[in-house]
């Protein structure tokens, strides 16, 4: 199949080149982009006017339940929302069901994913057996099997020793290890930002200080073996001015933020809104701008989803007890865009959170738009407005309809998802 998207504004952040152009894509890759008509016939033309061509999103943090929690969803399911959201990539955390600290689990997961296909799923290996935080996982083994870093996800390691002896043993391995950052001690089963809104509501907090402290020990031991860390769903901005002092000192070390947390804050748990209740937890103002700050910058390289699907009884116990995590793949890019238009980034920006910043920790070829650049794109349609609305399974693919934002009005949204040059999903007609 073949392929010619007419007058799109084309944003490479490998690049940087931001222009209208026309782009040809052929055998799966992009063989055309430039200002004339190719000299060559494609099989399908699409106007582009008025939208943007990028790089499909890579998603460094997106559970899909399965193995372990098909009740909450599974791979075909997640698979329509993530190329619905314009996600070329997802990237699934270790604490599936069983663990994946094992290469038969990595080659169960890689055939599931096969199955299906449309999506290229990637995952963590866990850092250590079971996640129970004690032995090291066979991490040669799992790094042969495909694994493209380390992660404890969410559970706490049993101490310092074991985490040094983690990264020592990373480092040998030349990967990166994703870190939660979380001092399990301080945040004691907490479950809210601690400050006026959950102390009001009686909540159990979760201090700054819990990332601060995690983050500071997790520096000290890249100072000490050289390996590289990177910290997932900041929370705080005291943690990225931490981050980028380290970077600043030409440590490896890197970052990435949930989209949600570059928009809601604590107020938004008034209510027991158990659709805001979140790990790590929403914030204050401040520390949202001071995260939007980084992101701008570039100290918190990638934005991702954090998509975690939930059944409906999952948020309808007292807050506490209510699972936290959002249904997000379909939210990441809208949010993203957002940002575009209150214009803390630019789209070129955008674009490079979504896609460059990911591809670099994870080790990938940078994404592109140009000749010979494989065709994983996304077409979007800027300014077209639209309510979110999770009950029309025409327009909400994921099975978790755990969002905070539904019926929020957004402002642009992926109108066609193209992985290998196949065209995987176009928005409905309205």
């Amino acid at each position: 199949m073949s392929l010619l998207i007419r007058n799109a504004r084309v944003l490479d952040p490998s690049s940087g080149f931001d222009a209208v152009v026309n782009v040809g894509i052929r055998d799966g890759r992009i063989d055309y982009r430039g200002d004339a008509e190719p000299a060559t016939a494609y099989d399908q033309t699409i106007d582009g006017s008025g939208r943007w061509l990028m790089p499909s999103a890579i998603d460094l943090a997106a559970r899909f339940r399965e193995p372990g929690e098909t009740h909450k969803a599974d791979f075909v399911s997640e698979t329509g929302a993530a190329q619905a959201g314009g996600i070329g990539c997802v990237v699934l955390p270790p604490d599936t069901s069983p663990v994946i600290d094992s290469p038969a689990v990595v080659d169960r997961i890689r055939g599931k994913a096969s199955a299906v296909g449309g999506v290229d799923v990637q995952m963590l290996g866990a850092l250590t057996q079971g996640l129970k935080g004690e032995a090291l996982a066979s991490m040669s083994a799992l790094k042969r099997a495909g694994c493209v870093g380390f992660s404890q996800a969410l559970a706490p390691l049993r101490g310092a020793l074991v985490a040094r002896r983690a990264l020592e043993y990373a480092n040998g391995l030349g990967a990166t290890v994703h870190v939660f950052a979380q001092d399990a001690d301080l945040s004691n089963g907490g479950c809210a930002h601690e400050g006026p809104v959950g102390t009001r509501l009686g909540l159990p907090p979760i201090p700054v200080a819990a990332e601060v402290a995690a983050i500071r020990l997790w520096i000290s031991l890249v100072e000490d073996t050289g390996a590289r860390v990177h910290f997932c769903r900041l929370s705080t901005a005291s943690g990225a001015a931490l981050v980028e002092s380290a970077q600043a000192r030409g440590l490896a070390v890197s970052a990435d933020v949930a989209a949600h947390q570059l928009f809601m804050t604590d107020a938004d748990l008034e209510g027991f809104n158990a659709m805001a209740h979140l790990v790590p937890p929403l914030r204050t103002r401040a520390d949202r701008d001071g995260l939007r700050e980084a992101v701008a910058r570039g100290v918190i390289g990638a934005v991702c989803s954090d998509h975690q699907p939930h059944e409906p009884d999952a948020k309808v116990n007292p807050f506490p007890l209510t699972e936290p995590g959002i249904s997000s793949l379909e939210t990441l890019l809208p949010l993203v865009l957002e940002l575009v238009h209150e214009q803390v980034l630019t789209p070129l920006q955008a674009a490079a959170r979504l896609s460059l910043g990911p591809a670099l920790v994870l080790g990938r070829a940078e994404p592109g738009v140009s000749a010979g650049s494989a065709a994983d794109l996304v077409l979007i349609d800027p300014d077209t407005e639209w309510n979110l609305n999770t009950a029309d399974a025409t327009r909400w693919l994921s099975r978790g309809r755990n969002t905070p934002f539904a019926g929020r009005r957004f402002r642009g949204r992926p109108v066609m998802t193209l992985h290998a040059g196949r065209i995987v999903w176009q928005a409905p007609a309205v």
